[in-house]
């Protein structure tokens, strides 16, 4: 399938008015909708809009096709789930590593996986709509805000928080994709979430001083 170029993706004016964002959020929600009920082969940008309740012609004034509707829609959920990251990563600050990691990992797992049918069916067109480039955008934020997290730690750090949020980042994301591959995600979340938390406190423990 030839991957559409960024330019077409890209939507076609962001809404400015709060009748125009409830339009947004209308026709988003119904592309995921859809997306679940027929599959992105039979998503079509007439089918969106008989869902969103709004025409045609107004749902082209932002998105252009298809595929700018699929990467909207999974921009917006990586967005929530890093702007969950975000949250947690500020009301951590001053705690332990340990705090910290359990913190982190709940709060992510939890963004990701709240609507797990809406999370398999946003990894699976991923690869259609440039979603490396948004994962990676997201990606720095999160780093950032993880990095900062770390070095308010109460124990001292003797790694770089930033390699250390990468590396953290790394086992999330892994942990993540194993869910989302899942046949049955649901059953293995609390498990797989539960050894993730040991691995990441492991590892911190290592890449800190221990004080008495």
């Amino acid at each position: 399938m030839p991957q559409p170029s960024r330019a077409s993706l890209e939507p076609r004016k962001l809404p400015v008015q709060a009748r125009s964002a409830v339009s947004v959020d209308a026709i988003l929600k119904a592309t995921i909708q859809v997306l679940l009920k027929s599959g992105k082969e039979q998503l079509t940008t007439t089918r969106v809009a008989m869902r969103a309740g709004v025409s045609v012609g107004t749902l082209y004034q932002y998105f252009p096709n298809k595929s700018s509707l699929l990467q909207a829609a999974l921009m917006r959920h990586m967005d929530e789930v890093t702007e969950a990251v975000e949250r947690i990563c500020l009301e951590q600050r001053g705690r332990t590593l340990a705090e910290m990691a359990t913190a982190l990992i709940h709060a992510f797992l939890a963004a990701k996986m709240r609507d797990v049918k809406t999370s398999i069916a946003l990894y699976s067109v991923s690869s259609d709509v440039d979603g490396v480039r948004i994962v990676q955008q997201m990606a720095v934020r999160s780093n950032g805000a993880i990095a900062a997290m770390l070095a308010s730690s109460r124990e001292p750090m003797t790694k770089d928080p930033q390699l250390v949020a990468s590396m953290l980042q790394g086992a999330m994301a892994g942990v993540s994709r194993r869910l989302l591959e899942s046949d049955a995600p649901e059953k293995q979340f609390a498990a797989l979430r539960d050894e993730l938390v040991l691995l990441a406190c492991a590892y911190l423990a290592a890449c800190s001083v221990r004080t008495i």
